[in-house]
């Protein structure tokens, strides 16, 4: 019962502000950030609200990720068959991105044949290749240490930011906004063991998860000059999802037990990415990156405490503390241009 209600809790928010943005005119900012009219996702107050909603429906998927391998048999040396469960959860989900856009009345036309091979490649780095390493190096480092190297890629992107677009630049104030929030992501792990030695399978893997990461966010303000940013993240789901599932069932990934209560974990995660990157590219596409990009520092907070909720994990005051840091930095991050 406890499980039954934090799915439907979850179910609830993420279907509930998902149809609240879908009723935005999404037609609106299709070539990024240079048009005159301001579309919902351009104001400071709707973009905070969006880029929460997206944080927190990411931090959710941590503890529901957990169940689902549970659920499915998946134990903590079955890589393949990890990335074959991301597979099927980004595949499907961006079919329901495209099936959507269908029913809204979008065109799912790419404005240039060229465009797909930026697809294709965003695919890769957002998707693919970024869950691949996540999941390998997952395999091979402690769950704190990992979290502290994943975090990383926000940060990166940033600051990488700054020296791609000029609607981004490099500030004390987004510096220092950077450095607290990185400050809550080691907070939330103080206590915990973190090894000691450098593995590149482990770290390695996680440290390139976190760059293609902060790289794919820079590729996502593209996005629109290629597709209308909804389609567009709709294909990048799908193609990604498949090329997680191909190598995983060539490597002998399976899914042992499909039971009802997996299959509702996995809608739920479904409902999370399509959530999540519809609201999150959008954001990219047409604000300053840095802005937006620092509210992922609470996705490792958030699902901290969501795993104490859900998978009965002590809850410690850290938590919070690390909350307060990261919502720091946001707000130092926001409070001024540039």
């Amino acid at each position: 019962m406890k499980r039954a209600f934090c799915f439907d809790r979850c179910a609830f928010f993420c279907l509930n502000f998902y149809f609240v943005s879908s009723r935005s005119n999404w037609k609106i900012m299709n070539d990024g950030i240079m048009s005159e009219k301001k579309s919902i996702f351009q104001r400071p107050l709707w973009v905070s609200l969006f880029a929460l909603t997206a944080a927190v429906a990411w931090g959710w998927a941590y503890p529901l990720i957990k169940l689902g391998f549970d659920e499915f048999g998946i134990t903590q040396n079955m890589t393949a068959s990890k990335m074959l469960f991301a597979g099927v959860r980004f595949t499907l989900s961006g079919l329901i991105v495209l099936a959507i856009a269908l029913y809204k009345g979008l065109s799912l036309k790419v404005y240039k044949p060229s465009g797909w091979g930026y697809l294709v490649v965003y695919a890769l780095l957002n998707t693919t290749i970024h869950y691949a390493f996540f999941y390998i190096g997952l395999s091979h480092s402690e769950g704190a240490r990992a979290a502290i190297l994943n975090s990383l890629g926000v940060f990166m992107l940033v600051l990488l930011a700054c020296a791609f677009f000029k609607t981004d630049r490099l500030t004390p104030s987004k510096i220092l906004g950077c450095v607290i929030g990185f400050a809550g992501i080691l907070v939330l792990n103080i206590g915990v063991g973190t090894g000691s030695g450098f593995s590149f399978m482990g770290d390695g893997m996680i440290i390139l998860n976190a760059m293609c990461s902060a790289f794919a966010g820079l590729m996502t303000r593209g996005l629109g000059r290629r597709a209308n940013v909804f389609v567009a993240t709709g294909y990048s789901l799908a193609i990604g999802g498949v090329f997680l599932m191909l190598p995983g069932l060539l490597m002998g990934g399976t899914l042992p037990f499909v039971t009802a209560p997996g299959l509702g974990i996995l809608f739920l995660l479904i409902c999370i990415s399509t959530l999540g990157f519809t609201l999150y590219n959008k954001l990219l596409s047409c604000n300053p990156v840095g802005k937006v990009a620092i509210y992922n520092s609470l996705i490792p907070v958030v699902g901290a405490v969501t795993s104490c909720l859900c998978l009965s994990e002590p809850f410690y005051w850290k938590y919070l503390f690390a909350a307060l840091l990261a919502m720091t930095g946001i707000y130092i991050i926001n409070a001024r241009k540039g």
